[in-house]
């Protein structure tokens, strides 16, 4: 990446004093006074202006914990930044990601972190500790909307995505003032994009009200609130699945009969934390001709968090029967 060298402001030229002669006639004094009524005297010689600030000093170096959260800030930090993602690959689960020594000296160096917090990512949790970077991170978890609601996967959630935006734009301008104004106004422009894309999900349970859905893992349940589409997950096997472990047989049971029985709209599967128990309910869905969304937990090749979150919307659209 280029830097944008550092403009220099060339000194202006003083101007020099007039040098006035003692006249020796009257003829003389009469000449001058005439050439200098109702002008004004030459300023005084003065230090010449400061440089004007220059659009950019130096590259800002932020790192994120997943790609989703790497696109977001990306958007705001511009093309003059650097952005790392410690994880991007579609078939790893960042909630049981291990950091690396090289994870560890990036968040180290970084001029802002940013995670998503809630114990979703509790790795980098760790690290920006052990680095002494908690005064330059910022968790999006944190910022949440709601702050009674406990679920993690705040990356849907078109509200706190943009307070996270407007944050990162807030301390980004602080480590390098000379871009503060552009990354506010990145920031806005794309909170407003997101602020668009919210109303179409509104759109949603607007045109279809009494939607329902069930999700093999509770990653999409900020999708479904802003579609107005009412979780009809049992909490036992949620609560199991986001906690890695074995639902208990009858919240299994109870769950597929769920699909069985049609008492919902729409299944949302992540392919990315598949089991033998979330496999079969795909087939359940299947076999009672339920609709599946896939809703993983990192983007898709091929796309930003802007493409990801509309094309979710209408997917999700078709599914329910919504206009697009």
């Amino acid at each position: 990446m280029t830097i944008p060298s550092a403009g220099t402001g060339a000194a202006r030229p003083r101007r020099r004093g007039a040098v006035t002669w003692l006249a020796a006639t009257v003829g003389v004094l009469g000449l001058v006074a005439a050439c200098s009524s109702g002008a004004e005297a030459p300023p005084a010689p003065s230090a010449a202006a400061p440089p004007s600030a220059p659009a950019s000093t130096r590259t800002l170096n932020v790192v994120a914990t997943t790609n989703v959260w790497g696109d977001i800030v990306a958007k705001v930090a511009g093309p003059d930044a650097q952005v790392r993602s410690i994880v991007s690959d579609p078939n790893v689960d960042p909630h049981s990601y291990e950091s690396t020594p090289a994870d560890a000296a990036a968040i180290g160096q970084a001029d802002l972190v940013v995670l998503n917090g809630g114990g979703y990512d509790e790795w980098a949790e760790r690290a920006v500790d052990a680095a002494g970077a908690g005064a330059k991170s910022v968790a999006a978890y944190d910022l949440r909307s709601d702050p009674a609601e406990e679920n993690e996967h705040v990356w849907f959630d078109p509200a706190t995505v943009s307070a996270v935006a407007r944050q990162v734009a807030t301390r980004l301008g602080q480590a390098d003032p000379a871009q503060a104004q552009a990354l506010t106004q990145r920031a806005e422009q794309f909170a407003g994009q997101v602020d668009q894309i919210a109303r179409q999900y509104a759109a949603i349970g607007q045109a279809r009200p009494g939607l329902r859905g069930l999700s093999s893992e509770p990653v999409p349940f900020y999708l479904e609130r802003a579609a107005g589409i009412a979780d009809a997950t049992p909490e036992e096997f949620a609560e199991a699945i986001e906690a890695e472990t074995d639902p208990p047989a009858a919240a299994v049971a109870d769950t597929n009969a769920v699909l069985t029985n049609r008492q919902v709209n729409v299944l949302f599967f992540n392919p990315q934390t598949e089991s033998p128990v979330t496999q079969n309910l795909q087939t359940l869905a299947g076999q009672a001709t339920i609709p599946v969304v896939n809703v993983g937990e990192t983007l898709p090749p091929g796309t930003d968090w802007l493409g990801w979150f509309g094309g979710l919307r209408s997917q999700i659209a078709t599914a329910v029967g919504a206009p697009q």
